[in-house]
């Protein structure tokens, strides 16, 4: 009788914990996982951040109650903006505009005292563009009295002036046309404006696509 073949084939030894082969692919596995875990984390660098839940107009005060927490990626300017973790100043206003759903700027943000620009309402009859709205700039003409002719040759007051806000108003006759605009006036110019209001003067604004003056 020849040599007889073992039953069943050669069988397989079960794996063991000593098997560098096991030990091997365990710690592909591990490196794997951890590779994946590192790149999520990378890929999520955001952090909280406030945001304006409506406009904030020069001159207003920061209230905790018109803001909104965002998660952004603000990553090296993030001691540039207010955030949760750093809070929100007490007593400060804004010192510029900042339009809803925007960061929050520190720059942004001042001791009353601190204003170099004062809010002034102007009434103006004349239609204003579309472009006339808050946070543009307009120039500010001033016509005075003239018993000849009615009014003057009109003068620019205040080039490139910010509008902070719009609201219909009313003329002395009733009429709903005129405007109320509210304008951020530098403290060396209210004098002018003030004045021109106290003389009754023709007061007109000219949309300036230029911004500032």
């Amino acid at each position: 009788m020849g040599v007889g073949t073992v039953e069943g084939g050669a069988r397989l030894k079960k794996p063991s914990w000593k098997d560098p082969r096991l030990l091997i692919g365990i710690l592909l596995v591990l490196a794997s996982v951890a590779g994946v875990v590192s790149l999520v984390a990378a890929a999520d660098q955001t952090t909280e951040a406030y945001a304006a839940s409506e406009p904030i107009a020069v001159g207003e005060r920061l209230d905790a109650d018109k803001l909104h927490r965002v998660r952004v990626r603000l990553n090296d300017v993030e001691p540039h903006y207010l955030t949760p973790e750093s809070g929100v100043p007490g007593d400060l206003v804004a010192v510029q505009r900042v339009g809803k759903d925007q960061l929050l700027p520190r720059e942004s943000f001042g001791q009353p005292d601190g204003l170099d620009r004062k809010p002034l309402a102007l009434t103006v009859e004349e239609a204003l563009p579309p472009q006339a709205v808050a946070g543009s700039r307009v120039d500010v003409w001033v016509a005075l009295p003239d018993v000849r002719n009615g009014y003057g040759e009109p003068a620019l007051v205040l080039p490139g002036a910010e509008i902070a806000q719009l609201t219909p108003g009313s003329t002395a006759l009733g009429s709903q046309r005129a405007t109320v605009v509210m304008v951020l006036v530098p403290d060396g110019q209210m004098p002018k404006l003030l004045g021109a209001q106290a003389n009754k003067a023709r007061i007109s604004v000219v949309w300036n696509p230029g911004g500032a003056g």
